[in-house]
């Protein structure tokens, strides 16, 4: 076994395939699901940091024992246009034990369970993911193009990860490599789908929790059949805490703090043939934030906290029809979100260095609305080819008020986008061993965008994007597939950089309004798969090799600019790579040798470098590590069943150092982590001990290269990293209401 994994790893070439978190692929069922059997990870290899790992599933491969039994669970993979191919698609699927096991009550709590996934922040939650080493990073002025979308239900929420919390989800399904077919271009690099539970799922919980740092939770939810084909669902969460930022100047510890309200409805009406369903979300964030240390530590000198509000107010509607010879599927949904972000810009206080500081605030609220009808129509009866096509249009705004210190009277914004789209994909089975599918999508974008610094720009583009595959099912338990796609992101206008022009000294004007705009970038991706299956032996295993070729790369780049007081301008904005490569590997499996214990693991491996790349600075970036793309990534962990109704779960989860950002060279360091937990029932009871980081291992979300900020230093330039989340220890309740007796 472990010679011919080996080869896999060598192979220069890429694969697509759907998973669970301990890797799983799916197996068709016919129904609109799949069922999931093994999956992989994708990887890149140079040869160097990667013998345990390679000896790590060398040992996982050969140490199956013969005789074990038990069935491992089946998951369902709902965000791809026709099931059938999704065995062609890279992903993992976390379910709500995974949530559990971990305490996490937001999507960064998860993700170091899933290969080559990675994510950052700027704010006081992580708000923006990468997939493979594609993904945005921070946002301040500028418009966001998303390169990785995200789905609540199916609602378009691709750059509002803050508004995500896990409650009352069913799953979250992360679709590596570009997803274009489903979602244009705001799925370059991957789709994160989150799924609610469904609304006849029998449900009567309330749940209590506490945490180290102050954290608390109260949440509860009502679900399942009311009668004559009607079902309905109802929960809502409360998290608070304290945070882990003790504020030395102020003399308190809760200027980082969460305060965070999720409340979800819906109600679905079944019939033979037809299906309505509507839902309405709400999350209410107020959170403060007050990360940028002078020390770099945990303890802060502002004088000024800041804020990371968040409101949603969101609504779908749902119609299914399934006619037998043809299903026709309809979701209208509207989203909208309120955002306001501030931050101490001088990271200290009036006093800390007489004659060298200053003083400055920067505050961003923005107002998004989205509006979106998707109609699709697809065949119904299980044949030898099937098919879907489909229409789309969203329309959607985003206002922006900057209030800052260093500009003469607010800034503002407004960008409009009209987005349509038409798309398609076939399926068919060559033979009995042989399958295809072939999908497309062209997309319509057309944007308006001006603001007060006098920018009046449109952008009227068009993209196609798609994929194509093979499936070859060599043996029952056996399956290769290649899958080639191609992925786009919308250009767009450098905003904070136009909007700063005015306030930068005039001789870096004339310079700086050249870099206004960035132009569309393109991906082409290939992917090589292999999924088995040992029922004997109750070992699943997905292997993945993905090569990715990005041309006319967007690549963040910033500016540091003197002013004329002595301090310093950081401005960031958004320059077009000549290109850029990533290669990989991913490996996935789950095996349980035994009916008490399972085990799961994942590893990344990822070459991710810019090809060919002169930066408006003149710095030639050729040849260097893409950020937040650690060339590895690995998660290991175990599940023993203790007693008929108490179980312990171990798990480690590492990844290597990375480059925070195309222009420095800073860099988050190696890091391992072990996570915990401790959970068990007792008649309606249902508790949970667990431990994040139990360690207390240091970890890093962001980084800045030559930046002086500190007046006490006059101001010297140094590197800068705002630590992340230290241990988190906590205990969850769960009480569940028995049904009565009729």
């Amino acid at each position: 076994m472990l010679p011919m994994i080996i080869a896999f790893f060598t192979m220069p070439t890429q694969s697509d395939s759907t998973g669970d978190s301990a890797g799983g692929f799916t197996e068709c069922l016919g129904n609109g699901h799949t069922k999931l059997q093994p999956a992989a990870r994708r990887v890149s290899v140079q040869g160097r940091k990667y013998s345990y790992l390679f000896g790590l599933i060398g040992l996982l491969s050969w140490t199956v024992a013969e005789g074990s039994t038990g069935a491992l669970e089946e998951v369902t993979v709902t965000a791809t246009l026709l099931t059938e191919a999704s065995p062609a698609l890279s992903a993992t699927v976390l379910d709500e034990q995974h949530r559990q096991q971990r305490g996490a009550v937001h999507l960064e709590n998860m993700i170091s369970l899933a290969p080559n996934i990675a994510s950052s922040s700027g704010a006081s939650r992580n708000r923006f993911f990468q997939i493979r080493g594609i993904g945005e990073r921070s946002q301040f002025v500028e418009p966001i193009n998303p390169s990785v979308g995200v789905l609540l239900d199916g609602i378009d929420l691709s750059g509002s990860g803050g508004a995500l919390t896990l409650y009352d989800l069913q799953q979250v399904e992360i679709l590596r490599g570009p997803q274009g077919t489903l979602m244009g271009a705001n799925a370059l690099a991957g789709l994160i789908a989150l799924r609610s539970t469904a609304t006849d799922n029998a449900t009567r919980e309330v749940t209590a929790g506490v945490e180290n740092n102050g954290g608390r939770q109260v949440g509860a939810r009502l679900g399942g059949t009311l009668g004559n084909g009607v079902s309905g669902r109802i929960a809502f969460q409360q998290f608070q805490s304290d945070g882990f930022v003790d504020n030395q100047w102020l003399d308190r510890d809760d200027t980082n703090q969460r305060d965070e309200l999720t409340g979800r409805a819906a109600l679905r009406w079944q019939a033979v043939k037809h299906a309505v369903e509507v839902a309405a979300y709400y999350t209410d964030i107020d959170n403060g934030y007050d990360a940028f240390s002078l020390d770099n530590t945990r303890s802060t000198l502002s004088d000024e906290p800041g804020e990371d509000d968040l409101t949603l107010k969101a609504a779908r509607l749902n119609w299914e029809y399934r006619g037998g010879a043809y299903d026709s599927l309809l979701q209208m949904s509207h989203a909208k979100t309120l955002s306001t972000y501030s931050y101490d810009e001088d990271w200290s206080y009036v006093g800390i260095a007489p004659g060298w500081e200053y003083s400055s605030f920067d505050q961003y609220r923005r107002d998004r609305s989205m509006s979106s009808a998707e109609w699709r129509l697809q065949s119904g009866i299980p044949a030898s080819t099937r098919w879907a096509l489909g229409v789309y249009a969203r329309e959607e705004s985003e206002a922006l008020r900057r209030e800052y210190t260093y500009l003469s009277s607010p800034f503002h914004s407004d960008i409009d986008t009209l987005t349509t789209a038409l798309f398609g994909q076939i399926n068919h089975d060559i033979n009995a061993q042989l399958a295809g599918f072939v999908g497309a999508r062209v997309e319509q974008r057309d944007s308006d965008y001006v603001d007060s610094v006098g920018v009046d720009h449109s952008f009227d583009l068009s993209y196609w994007t798609g994929r194509a595959g093979l499936i070859w099912q060599y043996q029952s338990d056996q399956q290769l597939h290649v899958t080639v796609s191609r992925g786009a992101r919308a250009g767009g206008p450098n905003a904070q950089l136009l909007a700063s022009i005015d306030a930068l000294p005039e001789a870096n004007q004339g310079t700086l309004s050249g870099l206004g705009t960035f132009d569309e970038e393109t991906l082409l991706s290939v992917e090589l798969g292999w999924m088995t299956f040992w029922p004997a032996y109750q070992l699943r295993s997905q292997l993945s090799l993905f090569a990715m070729d990005r041309q006319d790369q967007q690549a963040k780049a910033s500016l540091v600019i003197p002013r004329s007081d002595g301090s310093t301008a950081f401005i960031d904005y958004t320059d077009n790579a000549a290109g850029g490569k990533h290669r990989g590997l991913e490996w996935e499996a789950t095996w349980r040798p035994y009916e008490s214990l399972t085990w799961r693991a994942s590893i990344g491996l990822l070459d991710a470098y810019f090809d060919d790349y002169i930066s408006a600075t003149g710095e030639d970036l050729s040849g260097r590590s893409q950020p937040q793309a650690p060339e590895w990534q690995y998660s290991l962990g175990a599940t023993w069943a203790l007693h008929q109704r108490v179980s312990l779960h171990l798990e480690a989860v590492g990844s290597d150092d990375y480059f925070f950002s195309d222009r420095h060279t800073v860099q988050a360091p190696e890091n391992h982590q072990i996570n915990a937990s401790l959970s068990g029932e007792l008649r309606s009871w249902q508790w949970t001990l667990w431990a994040r980081n139990l360690t207390d291992s240091t970890t890093f979300t962001r980084g800045f290269g030559t930046f002086g900020n500190d007046p006490r230093k006059e101001y010297r330039l140094e590197a800068y990293r705002q630590y992340g989340e230290p241990r988190v220890v906590g205990f969850t309740l769960h009480y569940r209401f028995m049904e009565r007796p009729k």
